[in-house]
């Protein structure tokens, strides 16, 4: 639905019911019915739903000249496969159809799939084009190559002015820590993510006790209740949102200034996928990891294959402290400061 705003944004109002959107979860027969009346020319969802309503004829896709497929890595999953297959099948001519595959990290399973599914791929990113002959395999299916620490392409996705930093608490204060994060920050739009949903209720519990507006956010809430959330949070109601994975991806927060991981990522493309959500077209952004000391190699671990500097730190009187140097922070600008004031709190 982002996506479909953001379209109707560009086409403007007079051609708003140029773009249709086919999701699941929604009414089937009134999407059939808007289909028939306003013929639209773009139409996004999602694969089931498209390939529900293709199937049963009343989705006509053969003449489709473009087929733009985002966050593609997750639509390479056992889950979408026949929605997938129809899709693809489907919508054009192969020799015909520009197909465009976005996104944040471009693991070698979607290099090959775009070598399948188009003629003549480019692999497009910030600052070049390549075509796609001339990208090396990587990742676990090149066996011929020596194991790498680094993941290049988790650590293109994250945006350039993100500040990157970890702080070492006890389990049991992991909550207090995330409060005094944010006060010492004083960041407006806070996203704090976590493994498992269970826990999201007693985190947005706790800080609302000690009063900050909480609210948390996962794939058990139900369609409205998502909605109602989101748009609190955009509208400054809430200043924290407590959510899991399902938020790491795709989630369009322009004002979002801090992300917080309240639990580890698995792994350095989850990260980047988390830190995404905030320093967005160009803005600063801070990124926080909470952990235990018997967590910090993990950390280091991931430093190092996102080729980042994360700097210790801690929040103590409503102050941030880089390495031992005492810094206060009334604005986020302060926290995001220049790289100069970064490396002189590293240096100290």
């Amino acid at each position: 639905m982002q996506i479909v705003r953001e379209v109707e944004n560009i086409l403007g109002p007079e051609n708003k019911r140029a773009v249709q959107q086919l999701v699941g979860g929604a009414n089937r027969s009134r999407q059939e019915e808007a289909l028939k009346k306003n013929k639209p020319a773009i139409v996004v969802g999602t694969p089931g739903r498209i390939a529900e309503i293709s199937a049963a004829g009343k989705l006509h896709t053969h003449g489709c000249r473009f087929l733009v497929l985002d966050e593609v890595d997750e639509l390479l999953s056992f889950n979408f496969r026949e929605a997938m297959r129809r899709i693809l099948d489907h919508v054009g001519r192969r020799s015909e159809r520009r197909t465009v595959l976005v996104s944040a990290t471009v693991p070698f399973a979607v290099i090959r799939a775009a070598r399948s599914w188009s003629n003549d791929p480019v692999l497009v990113q910030a600052k070049n084009v390549t075509p796609l002959e001339l990208v090396p395999p990587s990742g676990p299916l090149d066996s011929t190559q020596p194991a790498s620490d680094s993941n290049p392409s988790a650590s293109q996705s994250l945006p350039p002015s993100l500040k990157h930093y970890y702080s070492v608490v006890k389990l049991q204060h992991k909550v207090d820590a995330l409060r005094r994060c944010v006060h010492a920050m004083d960041a407006k739009c806070v996203i704090a993510f976590m493994n498992h949903t269970k826990q999201l209720k007693d985190v947005v519990y706790k800080l609302e006790a000690r009063g900050l507006n909480a609210a948390e956010l996962h794939g058990d809430l139900g369609k409205l209740g998502r909605s109602t959330i989101m748009k609190k949070f955009k509208n400054g109601e809430l200043r924290v949102l407590v959510t899991n994975e399902l938020s790491a991806r795709g989630l369009d927060i322009p004002e979002c200034d801090l992300v917080v991981n309240l639990d580890l990522p698995t792994d350095s493309v989850h990260y980047a996928h988390r830190a995404g959500r905030t320093g967005r077209l160009g803005r600063k952004g801070i990124v926080v990891t909470i952990c235990e000391e018997s967590q910090v190699f993990v950390v280091r671990k991931m430093e190092k294959q996102l080729g980042v500097a994360i700097h210790s730190c801690e929040f103590t009187e409503g102050k941030f402290v880089i390495d031992g140097e005492e810094k206060e922070k009334s604005t986020m600008d302060g926290v995001s400061g220049s790289s100069d004031m970064v490396q002189q709190a590293c240096s100290t």
